[in-house]
Formats: C-alpha cells, sequence, structure tokens
C-alpha cells in the first residue's frame, strides 16, 4: 500500500491511497465466503459453495465490490496511522479507480485536530475578585437562620405580603378544569412567587373568607389555552422573628453571643468565597489561555455539534410537554439569538478541549484506576446513578475513551492554575493550596 497526505485546510486533510491486488487477497477470500453463505445451491453445503460457482451465479462483480467495502476502511486505517494524522470525524471515501485484477486507488477527506502552538504556561498572569464579606451579607445570613425559628401568630387583618395563608385554589383552562389543578387547605408564602403568576397580587388585601379569580400563564400540555384561578383564605397569619440577641445565638447555635456566631457566619462565608474565588481563577485561566492561542475550528464538527445539541434540547421539551418556540419565549431570545448562543458556546467548548488536550499530550499525562474510578462516582452521583450502572453505560456506549479524555483534560487545566500567577484585585497571591483545604473543609 501507498499512501500520501495533503493539507486542505488547518483542521482538513485529503488521503490518498493505493492497493495493488493482490493484497486485497484476504478481503477476497473473505468475501467469497460471506456470498457463498447468502445463497443455497443443490449439492454444496451452506457456505461452501466453491468461488467459481460463486462467481457463475452471483457474478464476479458482487464479490468485488464486497472486498472493497471491506478492503478500504482497512487501508484507510493504515493510511491514517502512516500519516499520523488525529481524525475527529467520519471521512469522505471516493474510489478513484478499481478493476478486476488493477489497483485500487482511493481518496479520504477528513477533519483533523488542529496543530496548537501552546503558550507559556509558568507564570501565566490571572487576576481574580477580592475575597470580601460584607456586614450586609453577614446580616442576610442571620435573617435566614431567624426565619428558621420565627412563629406564626394567625390575625384578623387583610393579607400583606410575607404573611404565611391557608388557601384554596382551583385552575381552569379555556374554561375547563385543569387536571391536578384543584388544591385545598394550601399552606403559601405570600411574596415568595413560586406557585401561580398572578397568585400573590391576587391575595393582597383580601381576608380569611374572601377570593378573588386572575388570568393565570399555563405551561406544558395547557400552554396554548387561556388559564384561569380562583384563590379563597381560609386563614392569614403573621410571621414574628425572633429578637437577634445573645438569647437567639444560644438558642440557634452553640455560641454563647451573638458576635461570636456572626464571627463564625463571616468566617463561613470568607471560605465559599474563597471558593468561589478558585472557580473564578479556573475561568480566568481558561479564558487567558485560549486568548494567547488561535484555534482553527473544523466547520463540519462545530455544525454537528450544534446539531446534536439541538436534538438534545428537542427531545428534553418534549419530555416536558413543551415546544421550541415556547421555550424561547420563556428565555426571551429570538431564534436567530438562540442559534447564536449555541454557536459561540460550541466553539468556547471546542477550542477548550483543544488546548486542554494539546497540554496533556505535551506534558505526557496519563490517569490512574482511581481517577477514573473517582470521575465515575462524581457523574454517578450527578446522574442520581449508582457508579457501577453509570460504568456499565460507559461501557454500553463505548464512551469510555470520552471519560479518560475529560479526566486527562482536567488534570490538564490542574497542572495550569498551579503554574500560573494568580492574584486577587489587591495584589495579593491567591494560594491555591488553601482553596483545596476550604474545598474539603465545605464538604466534611
Amino acid at each position: 500500500m501507498k499512501s500520501a497526505v495533503e493539507t486542505l485546510s488547518p483542521t482538513r486533510v485529503k488521503l490518498t491511497v493505493e492497493v495493488d491486488f493482490d493484497e486485497l487477497t484476504p478481503n477476497l477470500d473473505s468475501a467469497y465466503r460471506k456470498v457463498a453463505g447468502q445463497i443455497r445451491i443443490p449439492g454444496f453445503r451452506p457456505g461452501k459453495v466453491p468461488p467459481r460457482i460463486v462467481d457463475q451465479r452471483v457474478g464476479r462483480g458482487v464479490v468485488l465490490e464486497e472486498a472493497v467495502n471491506e478492503a478500504i476502511p482497512q487501508f484507510y486505517g493504515k493510511a491514517v496511522d502512516e500519516a499520523n494524522v488525529r481524525v475527529l470525524s467520519q471521512p469522505e471515501i471516493e474510489v478513484t479507480h478499481f478493476g478486476d485484477g488493477e489497483q485500487l486507488a482511493f481518496t479520504a477527506e477528513v477533519d483533523v485536530r488542529p496543530e496548537i502552538e501552546l503558550p507559556e504556561l509558568d507564570g501565566l498572569p490571572v487576576t481574580v475578585d477580592d475575597v470580601a464579606v460584607a456586614d450586609e451579607a453577614i446580616d442576610g445570613q442571620l435573617k435566614n437562620l431567624a426565619d428558621r425559628f420565627a412563629t406564626l401568630t394567625t390575625v384578623e387583618r387583610a393579607v400583606r405580603e410575607g404573611d404565611f395563608v391557608t388557601i384554596d385554589l382551583a385552575v381552569t383552562a379555556d374554561g375547563e378544569p385543569v387536571e391536578d389543578g384543584v388544591a385545598n387547605g394550601l399552606s403559601y408564602e405570600v411574596g415568595s412567587g413560586n406557585l401561580i403568576d398572578g397568585l400573590d397580587s391576587a391575595l393582597i388585601g383580601l381576608s380569611a373568607g374572601e377570593s378573588a379569580e386572575f388570568d393565570a400563564p399555563l405551561i406544558g400540555a395547557y400552554a396554548d389555552k387561556a388559564g384561569r384561578a380562583s384563590v379563597t383564605v381560609k386563614a392569614v397569619r403573621e410571621k414574628e422573628l425572633p429578637t437577634l440577641d445573645d438569647d437567639f445565638a444560644q438558642t440557634a447555635s452553640e455560641f454563647d453571643t451573638l458576635e461570636e456566631l456572626r464571627a463564625d457566619l463571616r468566617a463561613r462565608l470568607e471560605r465559599v468565597a474563597r471558593l468561589e474565588q478558585g472557580m473564578q481563577a479556573r475561568d480566568k485561566v481558561l479564558e487567558a489561555l485560549l486568548e494567547k492561542v488561535d484555534i482553527p475550528l473544523p466547520e463540519r464538527v462545530v455544525e454537528g455539534e450544534i446539531e446534536a445539541r439541538g436534538d438534545n434540547l428537542e427531545q428534553q421539551l418534549a419530555a416536558n410537554g413543551l415546544t421550541l418556540d415556547a421555550y424561547l419565549a420563556s428565555q426571551g431570545e429570538t431564534q436567530e439569538q438562540h442559534d447564536t448562543h449555541v454557536k459561540a458556546d460550541v466553539e468556547r467548548d471546542l477550542r477548550t478541549q483543544f488546548i486542554l488536550d494539546a497540554i496533556a499530550a505535551k506534558e505526557e499525562l496519563t490517569i490512574e484506576e482511581a481517577e477514573l474510578s473517582e470521575y465515575i462516582v462524581r457523574r454517578a452521583s450527578r446522574l442520581g446513578v449508582s457508579p457501577d450502572e453509570y460504568a456499565g453505560q460507559l461501557v454500553r456506549s463505548g464512551t469510555v475513551p470520552l471519560a479518560v479524555a475529560d479526566v486527562l483534560r482536567s488534570k490538564a487545566l490542574a497542572q495550569v492554575l498551579e503554574r500560573a500567577a494568580i492574584a486577587d484585585a489587591s495584589g495579593r497571591s491567591v494560594d491555591l493550596k488553601q482553596l483545596e483545604a476550604d474545598a474539603a473543609a465545605a464538604a466534611e
């Protein structure tokens, strides 16, 4: 076999392959066996029909076509290995010459990974936000804690925002009752906005025993129908918060004074802020890398990923009884804006993968079995399945190499973070080891 490679663009090559007829002998033998197994001729056992009889009955051309179809993927794979190209897509193959007893010649155009010239990773400058916890944030945490110890007292007055009410609620679509659209004795916090649009406005000003009707936008199977809801207030209760003092601190925590409780809340918020700082550092490192490297993208790969994401979104929407138009309306986007965002996301994701793969290759990173197992456990937890079940899914779908690639990319990014010069907005160096310690403490 002879092969040659021609670069068509930074992300596409053309392989030219020539195979002498003698090299196709194993494929011809295999083709005869396959065709012989598909025909029935008196006097011959299935699969034992001699080649000359096969030629007489089905024709030599059928066998040659079968042989070529089997041979091309094999010789294409050899050509890829010889040319040392890293393919990204299925090839577009064209047979340029073949005849019985003659040379097989074909071309294969395929998308390949772009060659990436990596920047200097040591000391890559990255600036993140300062870790700062405002007094208002601590006040907010105290208020949330006080809410957990609040008491509810029944009052004889009209509903106000923040009250807890007991209500009866019924919803109709085009005047017909909605399935599961009736609830009696429902407890609801006015102003929370976690039931039906328009409910809060309808409740404010009502007293126990009073009712109101309001327009209620519907979703799912009822999205194109006119929704209407009626609500009746059964009881009104007012939330009374405890006084924020030392007694409250002793009741709500292990601390003796309110100041000690505030100090603990500040420490916790600072730890969260440092974790957010670490996530920001990761994102900023990627941004810095992508800004320093020009990474051409193969158009067909981009288009294929956009199509795949579109299909996935439509499947998810259909499973929830929604249409793409309804989804876009809920996001406040036009189809054109949505397509632009998806394309930008796909292109950024691909550039990120390419540059992290290049770093992993340059640094000769490998993964241990324990690292892959940890990845499987994390992913399984997110999906709500057992690690064994998720591992089985990877094997059955043939996506174990994709999982390995994800782990290698994470290791590549971690290495870049370790070597980068990360500082906050005030010029102070950010200690990634301390961020890891904070993450471990937060997980406990």
